[in-house]
């Protein structure tokens, strides 16, 4: 019993380093992309705390994951400390809390934290206004997202799961079942409510931004960018037939005629065209003579390895999330159930690797990890390429180190919404993982063996699920939030087949675009945040 305790100390511990390791890369993160010059302390620890907070919930799914199958023995017996269901309920409550607490901050992040922070900083860009005024200012805007946490949270309070159908009951007896399943539930209704609605919204993020990153990135890194000395002498051409352009214009108002408003507009516009492309010229020219620069370039064979990596990822996602889902369109329960599967009977790799690695710990861990840092690249890669948009208006570029910190709470906020919805994409590539770890339970089955022995009763193990007993499988408590509500799942599978759809074309948008700009993203004339004509490494 020692034995086992200590090894969950262990697992404890190897999460402790994680969250660690977690805080400092979302340090380094927000301030790659923060601005130089428009950096603020509050809208900085409100993007790590937020980014954080995220990849913490999902940090915890592994070790969820890790301690309904440590209770197991291979033959699919309890262990010794695990027989004591008090101790197994332990363990569950542990987990159960930990998710209670990181959810709700997440409700804490997406509906007060964020948006007035976000506000403050809309408001202080006004002119002649006080601390107090931002204040109030961002508090009355705040409290619309308040609002809406509370609807949702009420919704998901009483929103009746398992209603009685004897038609003869009272409404006062209908109103008295749903605050006894509120008590009963301790919340987790509630709760798994407003998370999935947040969820169902990070499942638009993924299918717009991860679906484009998961193809942009990998090949971006494959084709390489433009040869940057090539690029120069087609700037310098731009230029000099941008000057000629402007001195024929000119050339009209010699004799002391004004323009016409039509050749002012066309002088304006060459004017502007002629900054950004001396703007260009020198942040090429930096990049030409850089260090780093020569460094990237003999490090290309490296990046077209990862890019092949990546693809490779890639494509091995989507081929596990696309079998998954045909086993569920063929074999689950159907729509109204939202498209529960009772066992698994189109195996895919992801669902075949993670049960083995997960025998092994920390192997599972770490291929959990490397699973979300990809979700949260290959988001920020789509992020970074396409900016923030609402409906058709853009409202924010991404650039490194000129993100305003508008932009960088926009960003985390995505992020977030994207590592939230991640759980759900895990489990639909390995649900049998997802739901019950490595865990099997003892089957009895009759056989006649040998005349010495005549007729006895044998054990065989038998992986966990659905129509094992319940006594025998412990499910996840991740899987309890996922599947709380059967119409989120419902959603969520269509939107898988919309992710795959969305992939693919995103792939072949990717494959027909020519290699990008050594300084893409530097210097564009169509800026939707402040900028300046300075280096960004100066």
């Amino acid at each position: 019993m020692a034995a086992g305790f200590t090894d969950l100390l262990i697992g404890w511990c190897i999460f402790g380093v994680i969250l660690l390791a977690i805080l400092v890369f979302c340090w380094i993160y927000v301030r790659k992309y923060q601005s130089r010059q428009e950096s603020e302390v509050i809208s900085t620890i409100t993007a790590i705390c937020s980014l954080a907070i995220a990849l913490i919930t999902s940090a915890l799914l592994p070790v969820d994951i890790f301690l309904v199958s440590f209770m197991k023995n291979e033959n699919g017996t309890f262990k010794e400390w695990a027989e004591n269901n008090s101790s197994r309920s332990q363990i569950e409550n542990t987990v159960l809390m930990g998710y209670y607490t990181l959810y709700s901050m997440i409700l804490f992040c997406v509906f007060l934290w964020i948006p007035f922070v976000y506000f403050y900083y809309e408001e202080k860009d006004e002119d002649d206004r006080s601390n107090c005024s931002q204040i109030n200012s961002a508090l009355k805007y705040t409290c619309g997202f308040v609002l809406v946490c509370a609807c949702l949270l009420l919704v998901g309070a009483f929103v009746p799961l398992d209603f009685p159908t004897n038609k003869n009951i009272t409404e006062f007896e209908k109103i008295k079942i749903l605050f006894q399943e509120l008590g009963s539930s301790h919340g987790l209704d509630a709760l798994s409510f407003s998370i999935s609605s947040l969820t169902l919204i990070g499942m638009l993020a993924v299918i717009t931004y991860t679906a484009y990153g998961m193809s942009a990135l990998p090949l971006n890194l494959i084709k390489g960018t433009r040869n940057v000395h090539y690029e120069r002498l087609e700037n310098t051409e731009d230029i000099e037939e941008v000057e000629q352009q402007i001195e024929r214009i000119k050339s009209k108002c010699k004799d002391g005629r004004p323009l016409s408003s039509k050749d002012r507009q066309s002088l304006y516009k060459l004017e502007e065209k002629a900054k950004t492309l001396e703007r260009r010229e020198r942040h090429l020219a930096y990049h030409e003579k850089s260090c780093w620069a020569k460094c990237c370039t003999a490090m290309r064979p490296f990046k077209i390895i990862w890019g092949i990596f990546f693809i490779l990822v890639a494509l091995l996602m989507i081929i596990s999330l696309f079998l998954s889902n045909l086993d569920k369109a063929l074999h689950s329960a159907g729509i109204e159930s939202g498209f529960i599967i009772f066992g698994t009977n189109i195996t895919n790799p992801l669902n075949l690797l993670l049960p083995v690695l997960q025998r092994v710990f920390p192997l599972d861990y770490v291929l959990i990890t490397v699973i979300i840092m990809y979700f949260v690249f290959t988001s920020m890669a789509g992020i970074r390429h396409m900016g923030v948009w609402f409906f058709w208006i853009r409202l924010y570029k991404i650039r490194r180190g000129r993100t305003r910190p508008q932009a960088l709470l926009f960003l985390c906020m995505i992020l977030l919404l994207i590592v939230l919805h991640t759980n759900y994409m895990i489990y639909s590539l390995a649900p049998q993982y997802v739901m019950y770890g490595s865990q099997k339970y003892p089957v009895q089955s009759n056989s006649s063996l040998d005349v010495n022995i005549g007729n006895s009763t044998i054990f065989h193990s038998s992986d966990c699920n659905a129509n094992a007993p319940e006594d025998q499988c412990t499910i996840t408590r991740t899987y309890l939030f996922l599947h709380k509500f059967w119409f989120f799942s419902t959603v969520y599978y269509f939107g898988n087949w919309i992710f795959i759809g969305v992939f693919i074309i995103g792939l072949i948008v990717s494959c027909c675009k020519g290699k990008k700009s050594v300084i893409e993203g530097e210097v564009e004339d169509d800026d939707s945040d402040l900028s300046d004509d300075d280096l960004p490494y100066a």
